[in-house]
């Protein structure tokens, strides 16, 4: 088996509240250098490690971490609905493989998914379609948050599960960040937004719009200065990319559910799934990452970076 990783932030915000034409241009050609690295890796499998955002994982059952045999994409904020290319046997080889290491793994036999997942797959191969992939929710967004060594852990797992497969395996992360969002929280809602968080009840479409609207607005307002969202964090951002680089996948034990979202806002637990699949990358060998871009964008409300990396 071979094995890669590209990591790639998202934001909703892409195409309905850009930044300028330079930063566009940078993004776009960090994101072909990525499209580039995976046709040349041409992988047989993707695992995608990807959070929610109270579209298909709500209080009423909240896993840490779950694993889709089958996953529908919802279609917000313009993406593609749909069913995602799931490759049903692997993931349930994979599976297995992961709760075989004492790892309690949640399986879903029907996942929804939103824009964390959606997007990578039609920015980097042109659709949610378009290659065989294990999806893995790793929730970044709803408290209480279990360490991140866990997180390493599960990565570990399937890396190991996968390596037992004759495939070329590419690691697909989705998130993150640094970035503060307009995300609701739990504690403290009013009852018909509790209620909404814990039962899933989906919204109407006229709800969905207005809700997709104030985020488009909570980035306007993030760029004109008027917003109370954390800042992004350029330092704790490359902070990250350098452990990643490195390969000091221990060091991220050390992180605290309480640090990361002071440093790097409330959404910045999405970084899980970055160490998640280079922790899978990890479990094969040493690696090296041969490319690594960043850059803050505050009209994505985001600290956008897209790295990738291959076995050495």
């Amino acid at each position: 088996m071979t094995a890669a990783v590209v990591g790639m932030s998202h934001s909703p915000l892409i195409g309905k509240n850009d930044p300028e034409p330079a930063v566009l241009a940078r993004v776009d050609r960090a994101i072909a250098t990525a499209r580039d690295f995976i046709r040349d890796f041409d992988p047989e499998l993707v695992v995608l490690f990807a959070p929610d955002h109270y579209n298909g994982f709500f209080y009423k059952e909240m896993p840490p971490f779950c694993l889709a045999t089958e996953a529908n994409a919802i279609g917000d904020f313009e993406t593609t609905a749909g069913p995602l290319s799931v490759d049903t046997g692997t993931a349930k080889l994979i599976a297995q493989g992961v709760l075989d290491r004492n790892i309690d793994l949640t399986i879903s036999s029907r996942m929804t998914v939103d824009h964390g997942f959606a997007q990578p797959l039609e920015m980097l191969f042109g659709g949610i379609d378009k290659v065989p992939v294990v999806p893995v929710f790793v929730n970044g967004v709803a408290t209480p948050l279990g360490p991140v060594s866990r997180i390493r852990a599960l990565g570990a797992a399937i890396g190991q599960a996968a390596g037992e497969l004759d495939l070329r395996v590419l690691y697909l992360a989705s998130g993150g960040l640094s970035h503060d969002p307009p995300v609701p929280v739990l504690q403290g809602a009013p009852p018909r937004v509790a209620d909404a968080l814990i039962e899933g009840r989906p919204p109407t479409p006229e709800q969905r719009a207005k809700g997709e609207e104030r985020v488009v607005q909570a980035g306007r307002d993030y760029v004109a200065g008027t917003s109370a969202m954390t800042p992004i964090n350029p330092d704790w951002d490359n902070q990250l990319l350098d452990l990643l680089g490195k390969g000091d996948l221990a060091e991220f034990d050390n992180w605290t559910v309480e640090a990361m979202a002071r440093d790097g806002g409330g959404s910045a637990h999405e970084v899980r799934t970055w160490i998640a699949a280079y922790a899978a990358l990890a479990a094969g060998g040493d690696y090296r990452m041969d490319y690594r871009f960043y850059e803050a964008i505050p009209a994505w409300i985001a600290g956008f970076a897209v790295t990738t990396a291959r076995r050495r």
